[in-house]
């Protein structure tokens, strides 16, 4: 082989490791969750995000065949740092909502949701608008438990946290006397040591919320890609196992 073959060789092996190597780049998605709405997403002792949105992020990433990073973002400014390209996607049981949809385009959901009140176990209250009034309530900040606390019992002493946590933590020193918020992580709470003594009161007062995956607009690839990810692996029965590893019914 000349010299001159030798070298064109070599440089055609370049063009194509560079290409093969932006192509891959091109295939890492970067996925956002908040870390702090229990048992969707959290961030474990060793510091790594866990939870039921993390494990729907790995497994629709692995049908993709695509390289996944999911990162940690509070809530309040998870929507801006999608827009901002921080991220392809958000995975954060995000509900699906009107004001939203002008912002950024949805998935198909992957779980649907309700609102509930929590207060402590033997306490009679009334969950309906009328009898909240003066009561103090709690909920999380931006979330539709929120908004439907703000619209619906303007009456009441509303207290918006950053995190549901926060929320829960005010609710067992006392200083609430009720939240608002998404039945199945109000349900992991009431499992554990400090939420034992609390219950369920009154009846889901909205029951039609719908969770998806967000992305920006116009990213109509990814939006494909991740709906028809979901649809198989909803099919295959991978999505099944991960609900049964959080809860004993299913939340789809």
């Amino acid at each position: 082989m000349t010299i001159k073959k030798t070298l064109a060789a070599a440089a055609t092996a370049v063009v194509l490791a560079a290409s093969a190597t932006a192509a891959q780049a091109q295939d890492t998605i970067r996925i956002a969750t908040e870390g702090a709405f229990p048992p969707f997403n959290t961030i474990d002792e060793s510091g790594q995000l866990q939870g039921f949105d993390v494990d729907i992020a790995n497994a629709l990433c692995k049908e993709m065949e695509a390289d996944c990073e999911i990162v940690a973002q509070d809530w309040d400014g998870i929507i801006p740092g999608l827009l901002a390209k921080k991220y392809d996607a958000i995975i954060a049981s995000m509900s699906i909502t009107p004001e939203r949809q002008k912002a950024v385009d949805f998935t198909d959901p992957y779980y649907s949701n309700k609102l509930q009140f929590v207060a402590p176990k033997g306490q009679e209250i009334d969950t309906s608008p009328e009898a909240l009034e003066g009561k103090t309530i709690g909920a999380q900040r931006a979330t539709i438990s929120g908004q439907w606390l703000e619209e619906n019992v303007p009456g009441a002493d509303i207290k918006l946290y950053g995190t549901q946590e926060e929320a829960f933590l005010d609710l067992a020193s006392g200083r609430l006397d009720a939240v608002l918020n998404d039945v199945y992580v109000t349900y992991d709470w009431l499992q554990t040591e400090e939420g034992g003594t609390f219950e369920f009161k009154g009846e889901p007062v909205y029951d039609e919320d719908k969770i998806g995956i967000a992305v920006r607009k116009g990213d109509d690839e990814l939006l494909n890609r991740l709906n028809e990810a979901l649809a198989a692996i909803i099919e295959d029965g991978t999505y099944a196992d991960i609900n049964e590893k959080y809860f004993p019914f299913s939340i789809y």
